[in-house]
């Protein structure tokens, strides 16, 4: 990419910077309500995850490597109690959804948003705890619309393939800054730092060797929450390119206009996106043909290059699980679905899934390859037992623009995953937060106080 960068009052920097600062900015109210389900949906995501080992690691080694300096820069860590920085933080609950893989995402960047604005934006919340409802909403819809695009352009720009947190880091800065009051110069400097700083992971390195590195968005919730709080005091970054270069500029010429946030898919499982069309191809034939698990001679996905190279055997761990094409189809094929309690302790030594999997096989088709990123299409053709043929036909992943998931499905999938974690009565409280945080007298602590407190089941 050219080095030669804008400079701080060219026009390019000046309107993002306007955006991002800006308190009042006119969101419409489908962005608006689509990213507090975003919300609730993500902190559903954390208590589930909660539970998990990566989680608790995290969490411990935030309390003994990120300890606050003051009570004025800590931190509450989610559905736990302990208090550790602010940026401690947000890096275990960011390490913490990311490892769940239930969290939303953004198709065209090929990565997710929330599991790192989420958690900074929680953290940073216990020291504007003032800010309304819509405020904190408004400030995670801004955080959003800068990483999408930070993420376009990284994508557009690099000739390999980086994890969410090469550039969710980026929002997560503006989001810092933003709450911080800062000035543009400022802004603009936490920019640089989070764009140097954040982790350029190879996605695919990940895809073939699962493990608990996962997308990268813990490291990009800590690199962009440390890079606000930095330029706050006055150190330097040099200008990110990913913004301010000419050649993506195009990326951000609809900023405020096109509002990406309301394009964010919702997971309905715990588990790599790239898999989920298939799992919904199997799906459909379950309900539309009556097919069960036991008639299964042989199933031939038919999907996109990067699905195709998902981890075809029976996983020993939970990241092995969730970038397991052939687990998760054969999970869905006994179970119906796919949810936490499948993909950790005994759904991992389940023998009639593992029995399963030798009869699962997946081919990359040009096909499918001509709708990646933005489309996640896949098909499945099905060999029973006794000799018949079913084909699903072409399937897209539930939960995003091709197939919209609908509220109650959502909230379905909400209390699923905290069930084993917080008590019904707390589940439901947090759900009615989606709504809640809409309305003009509702204040960020309110949102807070439910889940600050360590969980009610675990």
């Amino acid at each position: 990419m050219s080095r030669n960068i804008a400079r701080t009052n060219d026009p390019q920097f000046s309107a993002i910077a306007e955006f991002a600062l800006n308190g009042a900015l006119d969101i419409p109210e489908r962005a608006l309500k689509h990213c507090a389900t975003l919300l609730i949906d993500t902190l559903g995501v954390a208590a589930g995850a909660t539970v998990l080992e990566v989680g608790q690691i995290a969490r411990d080694h935030a309390v003994e490597f990120h300890a606050a300096g003051s009570a004025a820069n800590a931190a509450t860590m989610l559905f736990d109690g302990r208090r550790v920085s602010l940026t401690g933080a947000a890096w275990a609950l960011g390490t913490q959804i990311d490892n769940l893989d239930g969290h939303d995402g953004f198709a065209p960047c090929k990565g997710h948003i929330g599991a790192a604005v989420v958690p900074a934006l929680m953290a940073f919340a216990e020291r504007h705890s003032e800010i309304s409802g819509p405020q904190a909403l408004a400030t995670m819809t801004m955080a959003y619309e800068i990483a999408a695009r930070a993420g376009l352009s990284l994508h557009a720009t690099v000739s390999d393939y980086h994890t969410s947190g090469a550039w969710n880091a980026l929002g997560v800065a503006a989001l810092g800054c933003r709450l911080e009051r800062s000035t543009p110069e400022q802004l603009r400097h936490a920019l640089g730092i989070a764009e140097y700083h954040g982790p350029r992971s190879q996605m695919m390195r990940e895809i073939d060797n699962p493990t608990m590195l996962h997308d990268g968005s813990g490291m990009g919730a800590l690199v962009g929450s440390t890079a606000a709080l930095l330029a706050m005091r006055g150190f330097t970054g040099a200008p990110a390119i990913t913004i301010e270069a000419p050649e993506v500029a195009h990326y951000w010429s609809d900023l405020g206009e096109r509002w990406t946030v309301a394009e964010n898919y919702i997971k309905p499982y715990p588990s790599c996106r790239w898999g989920h069309a298939a799992m919904d191809a199997v799906r459909h034939l379950m309900r539309t043909e009556g097919l069960t698990a036991d008639q299964v001679e042989h199933i031939e996905v038919r999907t996109f290059d990067e699905a195709a190279r998902l981890f075809a055997g029976m996983p020993e761990t939970t990241t092995q699980a969730q970038y397991s094409m052939h687990f998760v189809i054969a999970t869905m094929l006994k179970h119906g679905t796919v949810a936490p309690e499948h993909i950790e302790g005994a759904g991992l030594r389940d023998p009639d899934v593992a029995a399963l999997i030798p009869r699962i096989s997946a081919v990359a088709s040009d096909h499918h390859n001509a709708t990646f990123p933005e489309g996640r299409w896949s098909d499945v053709v099905v060999t029973t037992r006794d000799g018949r043929t079913l084909a699903s036909g072409d399937i897209a992943a539930r939960g995003g623009v091709d197939a919209w998931m609908s509220d109650a499905e959502v909230e379905e999938k909400f209390h699923g995953f905290c069930a084993g974690v917080l008590s019904e009565e707390r589940a439901h409280a947090l759900w009615a937060m989606r709504d809640r945080l809409l309305q003009p007298d509702s204040r960020i602590a309110d949102l807070t106080e439910l889940v600050n407190a360590p969980g009610d089941t675990a």
